[in-house]
């Protein structure tokens, strides 16, 4: 079973303009990949740093939803320290935010095997880290093509 670990724009896709192509086939990649969480056949995993944006959140219906959807996630991450140490290490080596490094120092720390983002530059920059994940766009996980 896939253990996944999803930045916080998956989580908010929906809320996007879906009359953009690629929103839409991520807002419904996004869409796949909870409904397979909620069947059992993938586990997902929620952060301390989900928390931090969830309630950074200016919007109630957004914040809510996500919310909502962490109950999918079976898997919980704190902030430990090497959580703390390998996003400092993976700022420094690929220029990273500090929010997008300790996304992924979350993912590493629980060993997801995938870490899915919207973000095509956090994408690349993950590539230059040593990380041992697929680092992917939800539509490219579902396998979604566009025609």
């Amino acid at each position: 079973m896939d253990l996944l670990y999803l930045d916080y724009n998956c989580f908010q896709r929906d809320f996007d303009d879906s009359s953009q192509t690629r929103i839409c086939m991520e807002a419904l990649a996004c869409q796949e990949i909870f409904a397979r969480a909620e069947a059992g056949e993938i586990q997902l995993v929620w952060s301390f740093m989900h928390d931090d944006e969830s309630a950074l959140c200016p919007f109630p219906e957004r914040k809510y939803e996500a919310l909502r959807l962490a109950s999918l996630c079976k898997i919980q991450v704190g902030p430990e320290e090497q959580v703390r140490d390998l996003a400092k290490s993976f700022e420094a080596q690929a220029g990273l935010s500090a929010k997008d490094a300790i996304h992924l120092a979350c993912a590493s720390y629980c060993n997801a095997a995938y870490f899915l983002t919207c973000d095509d530059e956090l994408i690349k920059r993950a590539q230059q880290l040593p990380i041992g994940k697929k680092v992917i766009n939800p539509v490219q996980y579902i396998g979604f093509q566009v025609t």
